[in-house]
């Protein structure tokens, strides 16, 4: 507090300077407890003047003195806005240097103005004042000026970046964040108060409920699109479930004990279902994430855009920028702020274009997120229904290369993380929300065709009448009028891009799982073909064997993407062993295989199960042909290689470590003893493990942990329809007989030989410890 005080000469120490402590005390004080002092004006002017330049107050406990006096109910407030704008002057300088520095914890040293206007309970006079049209008891509600309102909006806004905490307290008032909605309404207060509302509903301890906001379908409806896209950075906050913030929580053992515990649905997705009910909500997001922009020029776009971003870190900013460029005469139509009217504004074309192209990909990246994160909920056919509807997905085709994936480079590359909320640039985070959203709309959903336009989906029914097979269902029932336009299709022009992005770039990342959601799901011979054809087999083998990509999650998903392209597919094998023409290029495959089987095991489950397709088809002379030359074949059909796969996949997990991530070396190890049980040799492969163990002078360690994991595996995915139709349709083996193996290993009866119990010597038989429980 010292430097609120400031510093006394000796002979002024003493009763002066413990009265002058004994105010910021007993202010803190009452913030804690709730009791004494509230606020400035409850001291003396005089004294608060007399103390006011030793303390460095900079007159505001004065100004606050003067604003609580004049801003009586009934009164004009007009002189109450003239010491609110001398007080905004104080606040707003401290709050630009947080902005344009690096943000930085909020101190009282650091930022005095804002923390001294707490302090004295400046904060609460201004909701106080903002809210007092509410308490009236007359029909028709006083109406405020647009610009106090603006400015008491903007302090606000200044004091909870600038000092610690004020954030919080208005977090905790539930009647003010209500409030703060029904001042949505007025454009003029919009922009205030939507920036508000972001930062209050970021700490705010629970989740706000939508339904609870004052009649929210027509506050929606009455956004025109500048104010939509906004709006959905508020959004965001409210449909997506918290973020746990620490590793054990994501386990699969804590995730099912939490649903047990919450078995209704979550505010998340409570929010979710009131959006949708609100209407022509998807319809008008649809229309903001694929209208056009004007066309950037210039070989310095990305620089440009670069040096913009820099400098406005916040968005708030931004938006103040644009909207006096957009400022014109109140138009009735709601897409008044829509790409026509906007160049209209003299001003708009004075700003520069690298500036327009930000501040429409910043509104799209919000837009985009609200719209992956509804495909993933619950609703997620529903919501499907209406994108394929209002055609989101050839809107974006038609921004592709004008605007989604630019033809201009930089040689500066920074990669980043694949953490959607990595501080990275808009253009960066557009990408990234871009690909996201692919990947949720094409897993496991019949609309993925939508990603192709006629031609191509032509060319798959032909690849499908070549082979003399059946085409798919969700390609015959796919509506040729919602497809792509264009001569390519979504997928075709993401695989383009694709192969030019640096080997370590994290866009191969989310490009790589783009494209694996289309192919996953029952496997498609047509449209494995279909992507053959363009390369993408050699595209992989490349990234993962010569092109010296170091990145281990850019790796997984291109280990992934390889077993769903490659799975059952006998062309897509001998692809491979052309391309794997050395041992040296082999032996580099294997190694990275080898190097992290959590990420590479659903391709070791893909080349398991193909093998076992392959050799019940011996009468095709291809198959023999490839069987007998292909040397990945060669390698997994040799039994002491399926089993070092086995041995280290049920070594690397146990219960207690079982993620999402992870839980696939449980079912591969399953696989591989559902193929051996098929054949009778369930009995060797169990036999192996316990010499392996007794090798490694661990009994009863491998066998024991094998244990517990198919337990959790009855008790995890017995209960889930969804899980239980993934792995049924991903390795083409009926549920019923992934149920009915497991419970052959957990079986009881110790002279059975395909029962794990029998395998584990007395002395080592630890199966009776119950891990599960919560």
């Amino acid at each position: 507090m010292a430097t609120l005080l400031g510093c006394e000469s000796p002979c002024t120490r003493g009763k002066r300077r413990n009265y002058s402590s004994n105010i910021i005390t007993k202010f803190t004080a009452t913030k804690i407890t709730g009791q004494g002092f509230s606020r400035g004006t409850q001291l003396p002017g005089g004294l608060l003047q007399e103390r006011d330049k030793r303390a460095k107050w900079n007159g505001i406990p004065n100004l606050l003195q003067k604003l609580y006096e004049s801003s009586h109910p009934n009164s004009d407030l007009s002189h109450a806005h003239t010491f609110l704008k001398l007080l905004l002057s104080q606040l707003s300088v401290e709050a630009m240097s947080f902005v344009t520095e690096d943000r930085k914890t909020a101190q009282e040293s650091t930022f005095p103005n804002t923390y001294t206007f707490d302090l004295f309970g400046g904060v609460d006079l201004l909701v106080e004042i903002l809210m007092r049209p509410t308490l009236t008891m007359q029909k028709k509600k006083p109406k405020m000026n647009d610009d106090l309102v603006k400015d008491c909006l903007s302090v606000l806004y200044n004091c909870c970046i600038c000092t610690e905490g004020v954030t919080k307290s208005l977090a905790a008032r539930d009647d003010f964040v209500l409030f703060l909605f029904t001042l949505m309404t007025n454009k003029k207060t919009f922009l205030q108060t939507a920036t508000l509302i972001e930062d209050i509903l970021g700490v705010k301890k629970e989740m706000i409920q939508l339904e609870g906001i004052p009649n929210l379908s027509g506050l929606v409806q009455s956004f025109d699109q500048q104010q939509l896209a906004n709006f959905c950075r508020i959004l965001s906050v409210t449909i997506s479930e918290p973020d746990v913030g620490n590793d054990d929580k994501h386990t699969l053992l804590a995730k099912n004990a939490q649903q047990k515990r919450n078995a209704s649905p979550s505010r998340a997705e409570v929010n979710q279902v009131t959006l949708l009910s609100i209407p022509g909500f998807i319809e008008r997001l649809c229309k903001l994430a694929t209208r056009k922009v004007s066309e950037a020029t210039g070989a310095n776009f990305l620089q440009e855009l670069e040096d913009w971003y820099t400098w406005l870190d916040n968005a708030l900013v931004l938006d103040a920028l644009m909207q006096m460029a957009t400022e014109e005469p109140e138009q009735s139509s709601t897409e008044s702020s829509d790409e026509s009217s906007l160049a209209t504004s003299p001003l708009r074309h004075r700003l520069p274009q690298s500036m327009k192209i930000v501040h429409e990909i910043m509104y799209k990246v919000e837009v985009l997120y609200v719209l992956c994160v509804l495909l993933m909920g619950r609703q997620r056919n529903q919501v499907h229904k209406m994108l394929a509807e209002f055609r989101l997905i050839p809107g974006l085709n038609n921004l592709f290369d004008k605007l989604i994936w630019r033809k201009y480079t930089v040689s500066n590359h920074v990669v980043h993380g694949q953490n959607e909320n990595c501080d990275c640039s808009p253009e960066i985070s557009f990408k990234i929300q871009f690909l996201r959203l692919l990947q949720s709309f094409s897993d496991h959903h019949e609309n993925k065709y939508l990603l192709l336009n006629s031609q191509e989906l032509n060319e798959l029914s032909a690849i499908s009448m070549k082979a003399n097979i059946p085409e798919v269902e969700a390609l015959v029932n796919t509506d040729r009028s919602l497809v792509c336009d264009g001569k390519k299709g979504l997928l075709t022009r993401l695989l383009t891009v694709m192969k030019r992005e640096p080997p370590d770039s994290s866009f191969r990342f989310w490009q790589a799982r783009a494209v694996e959601s289309f192919l996953r799901g029952a496997t498609s011979y047509a449209d494995q073909m279909f992507l053959l054809k363009r390369g993408l087999l050699e595209h992989i083998l490349f990234c993962i064997i010569d092109s010296g990509c170091t990145s281990r999650d850019v790796l997984q998903s291109y280990f992934d993407l390889l077993g769903e392209l490659m799975k059952f597919n006998i062309d897509a094998f001998k692809r491979f062993n052309k391309y794997v023409n050395t041992p040296e290029k082999f032996q580099m495959f294997l190694t990275q295989i080898n190097s992290s089987l959590v990420d590479s095991n659903m391709l070791v489950r893909c080349i398991v199960l193909s093998l076992d397709r392959f050799e019940s088809q011996t009468e095709d002379v291809k198959v023999v042909e490839v069987l007998s030359e292909c040397c990945l074949l060669s390698y997994m059909a040799r039994v002491e290689n399926r089993l070092s796969f086995l041995f280290r996949l049920v070594n690397i997990i146990n219960v207690q470590t079982l993620t999402q991530e992870n839980v696939s070396c449980l079912n591969t190890s399953l696989v591989i003893l559902m193929l051996a049980r098929r054949k009778a040799k369930l009995p060797f492969y169990l036999n192996a493990l316990r010499e392996k163990e007794y090798a490694e002078k661990y009994p009863g360690c491998l066998l024991n942990n094998f244990h517990n994991l198919l337990r959790f595996w009855q008790r995890h995915y017995l209960n889930k329809d969804k899980d239980s139709t993934c792995l049924e349709n991903s390795s083409c083996i009926p549920f019923s007989y992934w149920k009915e193996t497991v419970s052959v290993l957990l079986g009881s009866d110790r002279t059975s030989l395909c029962a794990i119990a029998s395998y584990i010597d007395e002395p080592f038989m630890d199966l009776d410890r119950d891990l599960l429980e919560d």
